[in-house]
């Protein structure tokens, strides 16, 4: 690993490391694919102001996420079936993050078992869900999750229907059974034609869930609940109506519409109308430590970094993530200590300059 300079490096490892069907399942977006390009390259239109002659001899990336202490402001965005990349699965993962201080949303698609995780290190810990069609499913899970010691969940918003995945359907990408289900219902479909993961997702997920079904959530857990998938300012405000405790920006790792924003280009919009009520948390496209401070920059109480960390688990397992994580540290540390600001809370909209702004500076 010592060989390894920056993050994307442990993309080519993954894929050199798994089998196809499970590489182009990370790595795979929705149809051309054009939002999963966007996503990385719209962080380069967005250039720094840096200011100089500040005393950085000193930088502190630590931050608190609902009250609770992280080394940075970088977190593990929840992602399925992490024993397709690793043998010791989310565990791993898990273990990699109480080591960097920082926290993991475990995936509701996880391999290995809430109990499993919770057990695998002592760390601060959320829980990712859907709202599937037999809602005691979705309870028995919260209920779980909360007995685990997780401390908040997350609930996915952007997932009717899967997004069309097209290498999945080529590959017949398998659905294994999830051993959180075991006893439940039966997650495995091995797919004579399409993706077997749409085929479970069709006959599982609920496409009449809507804001109201909040309040059935928030019956069944005392839990913060926060909302992942939120794109545009109109459903910032109904988050905030409906008394959820946080928003996560994301458009899914571009994996369900295709042609929707950039998470980066929407995020300004999103924080504004918040106004400071609520955690912000920003999910897409983070490949480097500059990428970490341009979120910050715009609003975002933190990143969540998702294909970068099963990249490192496929390559090198916990010690993997652990390099993923510790590398973007890096990064930030040096990108905030070059832009003159020795804390987190110094990172402030005037160390960026966005594509519109310049734009608007010609006219």
């Amino acid at each position: 690993m010592d060989q390894i300079v920056n993050v994307n490096e442990f993309q080519e490892l993954a894929k050199r490391a798994l089998p196809k069907m499970y590489y182009d399942f990370y790595s795979g977006g929705a149809e051309d694919q054009h939002t999963l390009k966007e996503n990385v390259e719209a962080f380069s239109r967005i250039l720094f102001r840096p200011r100089v002659l500040v005393d950085v001899s000193k930088i502190d990336m630590s931050t608190r996420i609902l009250g609770y202490p992280i080394s940075a402001p970088i977190m593990i965005a929840p992602t399925a079936m992490h024993m397709l990349a690793h043998p010791q699965g989310e565990t791993a993962t898990a273990k990699a993050a109480a080591a960097c201080n920082t926290i993991m949303i475990v995936s509701y698609m996880a391999s290995c078992t809430i109990e499993e995780v919770a057990s695998s290190c002592n760390a601060v810990r959320f829980l990712q869900i859907y709202v599937y069609k037999r809602r005691d499913v979705t309870a028995q899970i919260v209920k779980r999750a909360e007995k685990a010691g997780f401390k908040a969940i997350v609930l996915t918003v952007d997932v009717p229907k899967l997004g069309r995945r097209e290498a999945d359907i080529k590959n017949k990408m398998v659905s294994p059974q999830l051993r959180n289900f075991e006893g439940l219902f039966s997650t495995e479909v091995i797919p004579s034609e399409g993706s077997g993961v749409e085929a479970f997702a069709s006959s599982t997920f609920n496409a009449s869930l809507n804001w109201k079904d909040i309040e059935w959530l928030r019956s069944i857990t005392k839990l913060p609940i926060l909302v992942k998938g939120i794109l545009t300012r109109e459903d910032a405000l109904k988050a905030i109506e409906a008394g959820v405790d946080g928003i996560v920006v994301s458009n899914h790792g571009a994996r369900q519409l295709d042609y929707s924003p950039a998470t980066i280009t929407v995020l300004e919009e999103i924080v504004h109308v918040v106004g400071g009520r609520l955690p912000v948390l920003f999910d897409g496209g983070v490949r480097r430590g500059t990428d970490v401070f341009k979120a910050l920059a715009l609003g975002a109480q933190a990143v969540l970094i998702g294909r970068p960390v099963v990249y490192g688990l496929a390559a090198k397992g916990e010690d993997g993530v652990r390099k993923v994580i510790e590398m973007l540290k890096s990064g930030l540390e040096l990108t905030m200590a070059l832009s003159g600001c020795p804390t987190v809370n110094d990172i402030t909209r005037n160390h960026v300059r966005t594509e519109n702004e310049r734009l608007h500076s010609m006219l």
